[in-house]
């Protein structure tokens, strides 16, 4: 009786033990709701984004659903990851397929699908090299290290003196060398000390590029084409052309950043390409894989890329054969599928069609291929955020930026068709404001 009675104590301990294991691993909800998701965020995640009320669960071509089951268009595109549309087939299979075979071998290691990858994409765009990461903002830093060791090695620029200029209203992403070049308080106050050697200089303006690069040291000028997160910022027609010369002149590196430009977005494969112009390094990410992964990559010829060497840079996922497969397909869908001419039609449309909404309440219209903005006059009455929210109440999803600017940013694959019933939307919550 007694060894019965121990087991079946044992026997409790061990249970109660099970339970307390148990109860510490998270149960997935079979459904939630928005305000469920919206709670559940606030109380758990770190507060660094104030996104618009909208509880996304499902997404396919130009839509997305929420959990409660409504549909939207989709006109931000997740910053324009998303050029060939959500979920696209080719794009995912590409992603399965690998994914079964071989995912990470990290850089220790060759593996068989990288140097494929690589000999694709620099044909491609035309440079010798490429030097493969996972993020946009790691794409910028990479180009920043290259500029620094190109301006030691080649330009002759004393040690520890290289400096790089920027535009006023840059956006890079929020890392500590992004945010020291960045002229938005939101981004760079409260984390100085901030990274040295960085000069900043006005957007579209010439004159202030020749002023900054007379100086010996300055190694190389990292602009974005088309400013996107700064509402969609459209340069004089020349401007691009005109950087080019200016480096060309002062011996000093053009980094056009087309993280969000370039892929298609804007009419062309990449923006620079309006201008026929050549960069002497081209920043790419977001639309590389189609919103399906971290992607990102820095093109270069070999007087650039090859001042690294082993060991000076790198990432233990950047370049890894699933990257690879999925960046390759993704390249192919835009090519494929001509989304950079289906661009450059629609985005005449767009604004031909919003430059006719009431001035009471549209200051002007912007923008390049499926690139644009509307810039709104706010008043006590409404601002660009409440016309989000009555956008997301009428089935378009858009989101604010800078305050009274809207960015409009729908996948290419969008058809004239759907583009009209987007357009549809937009003029009539717009003239609900009137």
């Amino acid at each position: 009786m007694l060894f019965n009675a121990c087991g079946r104590f044992l026997q409790r301990v061990l249970s109660t033990q099970l339970v307390r294991t148990h109860s510490s691993v998270p149960q997935l909800q079979a459904s939630v709701t928005s305000d469920q998701v919206f709670a559940r965020e606030s109380k758990y995640g770190a507060h660094n984004y104030h996104p618009l009320p909208v509880a996304l669960s499902r997404a396919k071509g130009i839509y997305v659903w929420d959990v409660e089951g409504k549909r939207y268009y989709d006109f931000l595109s997740a910053y324009s990851a998303c050029n060939q549309g959500h979920n696209h087939p080719r794009i995912v299979k590409a992603m399965q397929d690998q994914a079964e075979i071989l995912t990470l071998t990290s850089r220790a290691f060759y593996n068989d699908v990288l140097g494929e990858y690589e000999e694709f994409i620099t044909t491609m765009f035309g440079y010798d090299k490429v030097l493969p990461m996972n993020t946009g903002v790691e794409g910028g830093e990479t180009a920043c290290k290259l500029a620094r060791k190109w301006g030691y090695n080649v330009k002759g620029v004393p040690k520890n003196q290289a400096r790089i200029v920027f535009a006023e209203g840059n956006f890079w992403g929020r890392t500590l060398a992004a945010v020291s070049s960045s002229t938005d308080p939101d981004c760079y106050e409260g984390f100085g000390p901030y990274m040295p050697g960085f000069d900043i200089i006005p957007f579209n303006d010439l004159g202030a590029l020749e002023k900054a690069t007379q100086d010996p040291t300055v190694v190389a000028f990292m602009v974005e084409p088309i400013q996107g997160e700064a509402g969609v910022n459209v340069p004089n027609p020349g401007y691009i052309q005109g950087v080019r010369e200016i480096c060309n002149k002062h011996n000093v590196l053009f980094i056009a950043d087309e993280v969000q430009t370039g892929l298609a977005r804007t009419g062309k494969r990449l923006c620079v390409d309006h201008e026929n112009v050549r960069p002497d390094m081209i920043i790419l990410g977001k639309a590389l894989s189609g919103g399906m992964y971290p992607v990102s990559a820095v093109l270069a010829d070999d007087e650039v890329m090859l001042q690294i060497k082993p060991g000076e840079h790198g990432s233990t996922y950047g370049g890894n054969p699933l990257a690879c497969k999925i960046a390759m397909a993704a390249l192919t869908v835009l090519e494929d599928e001509k989304l950079a001419e289906n661009a450059q039609h629609l985005g005449e449309i767009v604004r031909s069609e919003l430059s006719q909404l009431d001035k009471s309440i549209i200051a002007g219209v912007r923008g390049k291929g499926l690139l644009n903005a509307i810039i709104i006059k706010e008043t006590k009455a409404f601002d660009a955020w409440k016309v989000c929210l009555r956008l997301r109440d009428n089935g378009l999803l858009a989101k604010p930026t800078h305050g009274d600017i809207i960015r409009l940013a729908p996948p290419l694959t969008l058809t004239e068709e759907q583009l009209y019933e987007c357009l549809d939307i937009i003029k009539k919550t717009i003239n609900s404001f009137v």
